[in-house]
C-alpha cells in the first residue's frame, strides 16, 4: 500500500561511474529529443558498450531521420524506483546522437542488442555521454554517512 509522505528518504548525488554502471545493468529507458521545437521522449531498450548508449531504431522514423544524422543533442534517462519502499535511483545523461555507419561495427552491436519492438530496427545510434548525473533515493541515514547499496550489483 502507498503511504503518504516523505518518510525518512533522502536524494543521494550519484558519481559518475556509478550512475552508468546503474545505467547499464537496466534493460530500458527514454531518450529526450526535440521535435518541432518541442520536447519528445520516446522509450526504447539499450545496451551500454564502451561507456556510450546504443539504441536501435527502423530507417524513416525520426530518430533514424532526423535526431541522429543531425548529430543533434538529446538526454537519455533511465531508473529503477521502487515505489512501496520509495528507494531507487535515476539517472540522466546528455550527449550527442550519431548514427553508426561503419557496416561491421553496426552489425556488432545490432547483435549485442535485440529490440523490444517487431520492425526492421536496421538503425544503429549511439549516444556519447558528455554530461551525467543521477541521484539515488536512500533512507535518510545513508544518506547522512553510510553507503547503502542502490541497484543491481555491477
Amino acid at each position: 500500500m502507498y503511504q503518504n509522505g516523505t518518510g525518512d528518504r533522502r536524494l543521494r548525488e550519484l558519481p559518475e561511474t556509478e550512475a552508468l554502471r546503474l545505467l547499464a545493468a537496466v534493460p530500458f529507458g527514454r531518450i529526450v529529443f526535440t521535435r518541432h521545437a518541442l520536447p519528445a521522449i520516446r522509450p526504447v531498450n539499450h545496451v551500454v558498450v564502451d561507456g556510450r548508449i546504443v539504441i536501435r531504431s527502423s530507417p524513416g522514423t525520426i530518430l533514424s531521420s532526423h535526431v541522429a544524422p543531425a548529430e543533434a543533442v538529446v538526454a537519455y534517462e533511465a531508473d529503477e524506483l521502487d515505489g512501496h519502499e520509495r528507494l531507487g535511483w535515476s539517472v540522466i545523461v546528455t550527449g550527442v546522437a550519431r548514427l553508426v555507419t561503419d557496416p561491421g561495427e553496426a552489425a556488432l552491436l545490432r547483435g549485442m542488442l535485440t529490440p523490444w519492438v517487431a520492425g526492421e530496427m536496421e538503425q544503429v545510434i549511439r549516444i556519447q555521454p558528455e554530461i551525467v548525473s543521477g541521484f539515488a533515493l536512500v533512507p535518510a541515514q545513508a544518506a547522512a554517512g553510510g553507503r547503502t547499496k542502490i541497484g543491481p550489483a555491477g
